[in-house]
């Protein structure tokens, strides 16, 4: 078809019945103010399960204006409008709902607001001041809600984001469409919201709107899939051409200062000082010692990692990658380490960028595992074998009774009921680590089930996705069950190793280990290692202080063990913790002769290769 100046496309998702009387609709409209030949009408079917196909191949078959692609899988309707506009040949392009919900009378306006006036995008608006359509109270309070979080946070001027009802400069569009992400619900916002921020004319013009179908507010798609989206495209306008190098390195440092600064308010630091200075250094160094042995451990589960994803590696130096990427991420804030590693694998052993970074996902999500595991299982074993009751006792018999507003509140017994309810929590997430690793040694898709179980709208798949590409890096290394033992227990021994420094450093302060000590400090490493997971402060320093020093005072009423005493044990378990992996990173750098400074220069290009595919 030659001389096309305006092409129609229709995202089509099982409209058997009504897909033949809009395609008609549309044409009698258009040939009402277009010429003849200068339109088409194209049905962008998505993946169809019922007759809609077959409807649309005949239509297409009866009228050379009507052209019809099909495809087997869902690609979501801004997939499935991008995949159409492609294969337009108009410079106008237009797509609205096949409901008709829209007024068909607007659609001259529409199309000759970008044909004729040279607008650049035009939509549909059922919200401008002054208009009023008659919606569901339960549609409009979700429609209302959206439209503001996008007003405020992406900056945007429009009333409706989301009124399918839209025109575009072919040109424009596609300018566009380079930057736009999103394939399901959220397309329509963030071309919008894109064309905006570019400069170009955008215009919106209220239309009388009759809601028709399905008018319920779906979880998955309004809550999570939309939301998420906001986030997205405000991080990317808002946060991350802030977040460079230098920035990153201020904030981190400055996040560690206050958080010291803040520490002398209701700390002695001559106290913590003291208290450091008479640890005994003997045991300091066992400590060092025996965090040392973490290394080799972690190079064992690293090797059996890559070897799933079909890479082989020698201990020592995957070890030494390990040690120069660890020292990155105590240099430098936001976990650039795990990207120097990605380059270092990638320089030295070939590792493609995406298998670099697959498998740092898998050490991640075992890292993650193990020590949710291990905080999770000793909290539920201190309420279980009763080891809160003497944690209840102490503090009954330190504080005694409080009377408030004439009642008599004994904080022995608050104590026991708050750590039963953190041990429900406890049992939570042992139960949550359970599921991921049942869905990962499974074909059974788990975690879609779940997601259609709360929503079965097409944005579920979305979301589904997402969640299911967390899963699939666990599922690489679940293959076999050989495989799964080796780096699930590996894990376990990393992080058991970790908590065993801080328990000889406890002893090095001269206190006595007692099983429940011992258990303690087991849930105030891992929880500390938890907090350090934010990648807010290079290394964690401020962040595992704070969370360590937190449980062990809550947790223990040992004699001498004061908060100032229990912020020295962190200081010095963290400091012994970041020497040896300074050393390592070090030696490892002078071994394998690797520049930490082009290292961290090569992160910046696996971050890229892997965003673009490549």
């Amino acid at each position: 078809m030659t001389g096309v100046e305006v092409s129609v496309v229709l995202p089509a998702y099982n409209e058997e019945a009504t897909i033949e009387h809009t395609v008609e609709t549309t044409l009698d409209t258009l040939g009402a103010f277009l010429p003849a030949g200068s339109f088409e009408v194209i049905v962008a079917e998505d993946g169809c399960d019922d007759r809609t196909p077959e409807i649309a191949d005949r239509l297409a078959a009866a009228d050379d204006r009507v052209r019809h692609f099909h495809s087997d899988e869902r690609l979501g309707r801004g997939g499935a409008l991008e995949r159409a506009f492609e294969a337009s040949h108009g410079d106008t392009l237009v797509y609205f709902d096949t409901d008709l919900a829209t007024d068909m009378a607007h659609l001259e306006e529409l199309v000759e607001s970008v044909r004729t006036e040279g607008y650049d995008v035009v939509t549909g608006s059922r919200r401008m001041p002054g208009e009023k359509q008659e919606r569901e109270p339960e549609r409009g309070v979700a429609s209302t809600g959206y439209n503001t979080l996008v007003k405020l946070f992406l900056r945007s001027d429009l009333y409706d984001h989301q009124c399918g009802f839209k025109a575009f400069d072919r040109a424009a569009l596609f300018d566009l469409l380079d930057e736009v992400e999103d394939d399901h619900w959220f397309w329509d916002t963030e071309v919008l919201v894109r064309a905006q921020r570019a400069g170009y004319r955008v215009k919106e013009f209220p239309v009388r709107w009759t809601p028709k179908g399905d008018t319920k507010v779906d979880l998955v798609r309004d809550v999570l899939g939309m939301g998420s989206q906001i986030l997205r495209v405000w991080w990317e306008f808002s946060v991350r051409p802030r977040a460079t190098r230098r920035a990153g390195l201020v904030a981190g440092t400055l996040l560690v200062v206050v958080a010291l600064a803040l520490m002398t308010v209701y700390l002695d630091p001559a106290a913590i000082l003291d208290a450091i200075a008479g640890a005994d250094p003997a045991l300091v160094g066992v400590s060092a010692a025996v965090y040392l042995v973490s290394w080799p451990l972690r190079g064992l589960r690293y090797r059996d990692i890559l070897a799933e994803l079909g890479y082989d590696g020698d201990l020592g130096f995957l070890t030494g990658a390990i040690f120069i990427s660890q020292t990155g991420n105590l240099v430098f804030p936001a976990r650039l380490g795990d990207g120097v590693r990605a380059y270092v694998v990638k320089a030295r052993r070939g590792v493609a960028y995406p298998s670099a970074f697959a498998s740092l996902a898998v050490e991640r999500v075992f890292d993650l595992l193990a020590i949710t595991a291990l905080a999770g299982a000793v909290l539920v074993g201190l309420v279980a074998t009763g080891g809160t009751d003497g944690l209840a006792a102490a503090i009954a018999a330190d504080i005694g009774t409080v009377t408030i507003g004439g009642e008599t509140i004994a904080p022995g017994e608050a104590a026991r009921t708050a750590l039963r309810v953190a041990a429900g929590v406890g049992i939570v997430a042992v139960a949550a680590v359970a599921v991921i690793v049942a869905s990962a040694r499974r074909d059974t898709d788990l975690v879609g089930r779940a997601v259609r179980w709360v929503s079965d709208d097409s944005y579920a798949a979305y979301v589904t996705g997402v969640i299911e590409r967390f899963v699939g890096d666990v599922q690489t290394v679940a293959g076999t069950r050989a495989a799964f033992a080796r780096v699930g227990l590996s894990s376990l021994a990393v992080w058991v190793v970790d908590v065993a420094v801080a328990v000889v450093v406890v002893a090095a302060f001269g206190f006595a280990l007692t099983p429940y000590l011992v258990a303690v400090l087991f849930f105030a490493v891992s929880v500390g290692n938890l907090a350090k997971v934010i990648p807010l402060s290079p290394g964690g320093i401020g962040l595992y202080e704070g969370a360590f020093t937190l449980i062990v005072v809550a947790f223990t009423a040992v004699p001498g063990l004061t908060a100032a005493v229990a912020i020295a044990v962190a200081v010095v378990d963290h400091a012994v913790k970041n020497v040896v992996t300074v050393a390592g990173g070090v030696a490892s750098t002078l071994l394998f002769n690797v520049s930490l400074t082009e290292a961290v220069e090569g992160a910046g290009e696996a971050d890229d290769s892997v965003s673009s595919g490549r």
